[in-house]
């Protein structure tokens, strides 16, 4: 298993923390998401690496962004 962790700008709120985790499920791969409102991260556990792209494109449909 392969763990990822991100950070994600803009959630306020456990609603916001569902999304992301909704999104993030959907991408082929990823097993699990944790999402911690307060600091942003969000950290993925996956069968294997998880493209980059797809992360992105996962917590942009959310509407929120990755830290630069």
């Amino acid at each position: 298993m392969a763990t990822t962790t991100i950070t994600v700008t803009g959630m306020t709120c456990e609603h916001c923390a569902a999304s992301v985790r909704e999104e993030l499920g959907e991408v082929p791969g990823v097993k699990s998401v944790d999402v911690d409102v307060a600091s942003g991260a969000v950290t993925i556990d996956s069968v294997a690496p998880v493209d980059a792209g797809a992360i992105r494109t996962a917590v942009e449909e959310a509407g929120y962004q990755l830290a630069s």
